[in-house]
């Protein structure tokens, strides 16, 4: 079965972007830049809220930018083709490899995870993985934790108001970044 997961860049004060909106504080360096493109390598598709669909439009015509390097140009056409999925209530089309959802999340998920398909479903943005999270449809979390606090912003984790257990899976350091792979703890159905 096809793992769902969800990873993003996050402040070491568990953020994804800061108060102000921002977060030019993840720039990946060369390291971590080949280390996401490796990364996105194994997934299948891509489920994207509205926010972060719109922030990755970029790509979408990112090859055609003189000033990219090839690895970038590598990471624009890996993404380009890779199937995304859009939730949103208020987008009408979507560009490129997209498809607005259909269904709700779980409906979206169970229907993907029944496809023949390789490669995980990966969840994009923290509202639409609080949602996830919150249905225990998360398989595992992937953080990139940069040296850097924000003070506040959209959080990483959903706040709710009960106890995940994580297995640690993987863990790599870079210069300046930690990457932390955690599986969710599942108990074993007798």
């Amino acid at each position: 079965m096809r793992s769902v997961t969800y990873s993003m860049s996050v402040s070491l004060d568990g953020y994804i972007v800061g108060p102000d909106g921002g977060f030019d504080w993840t720039a990946p360096d060369k390291d971590v830049f080949r280390f996401n493109t490796d990364q996105i390598q194994e997934v299948g598709v891509h489920l994207l809220g509205r926010r972060l669909y719109e922030t990755m439009l970029y790509w979408e015509t990112a090859d055609q930018d003189p000033s990219l390097d090839d690895s970038r140009l590598v990471w624009a056409a890996i993404w380009k083709s890779l199937p995304k999925v859009v939730f949103s209530t208020t987008l009408s089309a979507v560009r490129g490899n997209a498809r607005l959802a259909s269904g709700g999340l779980a409906e979206e998920i169970e229907r993907l995870r029944a496809e023949p398909g390789e490669g995980d479903i990966a969840i994009g943005g923290a509202t639409l993985a609080a949602e996830a999270a919150a249905l225990g449809l998360i398989d595992e979390y992937r953080a990139r934790v940069y040296p850097v606090l924000v003070g506040g912003g959209i959080p990483f984790f959903p706040q709710r108001e009960r106890q995940v257990d994580l297995e640690l899976v993987e863990t790599r350091t870079f210069s300046r970044v930690v990457y932390l792979r955690h599986r969710v703890a599942r108990q074993a159905v007798s």
